[in-house]
């Protein structure tokens, strides 16, 4: 289990160099690619914690109420994180994009942490679900490490030094991930709440940030390009899921 739990870490630590390949290209192409990876991600996110980290957190519990409750903290955690990192940039007033940079990595580490914990819960629950899970976090990170290794280079940092220390926060996963195992394996009762925290993180992901977006930029002569990847990332996991869990 923990070789699984580590792979699959490691390979969403490894989604860090994502960017490279689309933010060194040509600029319109990295803008359109990136629209189409933050509508496929939304509908993986929303696909996976409804139909699969819900269902698996209500199998687990003992009493059906307990898993809202860490769905909420999850939903309210990450509503103030990104509030702080809103205040950091509004209070910033040197212009310097350096502090901005370095907050970047400090909150990226910290998220993929707990996806790190996320994977290991997921995976400790069954192996179908791990993968999905994985699946639903590299969805997001590519059009997130994107964006992220931008706010590095605008930050002085040099392309080389941008990828490295990127994915440095990024190996925070696997830090999570170890963790998890051992954390969880003791204390099985904590399963269910991390499973449903990890729900509430997921579509507060998707409803406040990726939706959003895709909102902002919509143009209606290219509502497909962003409606069909949304639907498509949902019958993607619906049929892993199924077909795995089936």
């Amino acid at each position: 289990m923990l070789e699984n739990v580590l792979i699959a870490s490691f390979i969403v630590s490894c989604i860090s160099f994502a960017g490279a390949f689309f933010l060194f290209g040509k600029k319109s192409f990295s803008s359109e690619v990136s629209d189409y990876f933050v509508s496929f991600a939304a509908g993986v996110m929303l696909a996976t914690a409804f139909l699969d980290i819900f269902p698996e957190a209500l199998a687990e519990s003992n009493n059906s109420k307990d898993i809202f409750l860490p769905a909420l903290i999850g939903v309210v955690t990450f509503f103030f994180f990104e509030k702080f990192i809103v205040w950091f940039h509004h209070h910033d007033s040197t212009h310097n994009l350096k502090p901005t940079a370095l907050l970047i990595l400090f909150g990226d580490g910290i998220h993929n942490f707990f996806d790190g914990i996320a994977i290991a819960a997921t995976f400790l629950t069954s192996p179908s679900l791990g993968i999905a899970t994985t699946i639903a976090i590299a969805a997001h990170e590519i059009p997130q490490e994107i964006a992220d290794l931008s706010v590095l280079i605008n930050g002085g940092m040099s392309k080389t030094k941008a990828l490295f220390f990127n994915f440095l926060s990024a190996l925070t996963a696997v830090i999570g991930a170890v963790l998890g195992v051992y954390f969880l394996h003791s204390f099985e009762s904590v399963i269910p709440i991390a499973l449903a925290f990890t729900a509430g993180v997921f579509i507060y992901i998707a409803c406040s940030d990726l939706i959003p977006d895709l909102h902002h930029t919509f143009k209606i002569d290219k509502r497909w390009e962003q409606t069909v990847p949304f639907i498509l990332g949902i019958i993607l996991m619906y049929v892993i899921t199924s077909v795995m869990q089936g």
